[in-house]
């Protein structure tokens, strides 16, 4: 008997979709967030790690699975790198995709492919500065140069919430005058190119794989695009399971997850449990 325990989901759909996935892996797709998922939320993003045991669970799971995706705000060489996902064991066909989807990473070429950023990017990098400054957030404030994507982090504000509040117009404005949408998250607010988000690289990715069961894990406002694309493919006739690294800080993402856990550490001893419950299937 394994040392983690499977979490009982607390919806009919969850419970259908956590069966199919025990019963059928071959025919499952799991994709899970980075930031707040599998690593720590860190005040400095560079800063950023996978949990201790985050690589050594997926690499346990993933070769009794479809496939496996990371999906990330971050550029994907970036999560690959912050990850330890290249070469890792049992990893050799993870894909992950970066800049919600815009960018991709296989492990088996190692390679990135991307299309070429949208020039808005760099039109609101060069104009952001003033923005802050006439907005007075510049104090506790800093940008976030993500290349595909530009940041404003408020975490370090001394009211984060409020600094959030008084940016959330002003960079709408900037945004929009220059082509690009607004992702809200965690104290940040990151304006990049529109056409693609969680939900649709979560949806056009189980298509291409031909998944009949599709798992999604996540932290963030930004998820909410990939839980709504479970429920889609639910609709259409394939089993779902989504799960929320559960924080204090984002609770709309809790209330509409099948499956809550502890953070990454919980996530991890999902995947853990997961792994082990195959483990015993296959023993029996």
């Amino acid at each position: 008997m394994g040392s983690h325990r499977l979490p009982a989901p607390a919806t009919d759909a969850g419970r259908a979709g956590l069966a199919a996935l025990l019963t059928r892996p071959q025919e499952a797709l799991l994709a899970l967030d980075f930031d707040g998922t599998l690593a720590p939320i860190v005040a400095d993003p560079d800063s950023a790690r996978a949990h201790p045991g985050a690589v050594a669970a997926l690499g346990r799971l993933a070769p009794r699975l479809g496939s496996v995706a990371i999906i990330t705000g971050r550029p994907a060489a970036v999560a690959v790198r912050y990850g330890g996902f290249s070469g890792a064991p049992g990893l050799d066909r993870l894909v992950v995709l970066g800049h919600y989807g815009a960018e991709r990473w296989d492990a088996a070429t190692g390679l990135v492919r991307a299309p070429d950023p949208h020039p808005g990017v760099a039109a609101v990098r060069a104009e952001l500065p003033g923005v802050l400054d006439k907005a007075g957030a510049w104090r506790g404030t800093w940008i976030e140069d993500k290349g595909r994507a530009v940041a404003v982090h408020t975490r370090r504000a001394e009211d984060p919430q409020a600094a959030v509040e008084l940016l959330r117009e002003p960079l709408a404005a900037l945004a929009a005058h220059h082509g690009l949408v607004v992702e809200p998250g965690r104290f940040v607010l990151e304006l990049r190119s529109p056409g693609m988000d969680k939900g649709v690289a979560l949806a056009e990715y189980v298509r291409e794989r031909g998944a009949r069961t599709a798992v999604y894990g996540g932290d963030d406002l930004g998820d909410l695009a990939a839980f709504d694309a479970v429920d889609t493919l639910r609709a259409e006739g394939l089993a779902g399971l989504t799960v929320c690294s559960g924080s204090e800080e984002v609770v709309a993402l809790a209330e509409r997850a099948d499956v809550v856990v502890d953070g990454p550490d919980g996530m991890v001893g999902l995947l853990d449990a997961l792994a082990e419950e195959m483990d015993g299937a296959r023993s029996a």
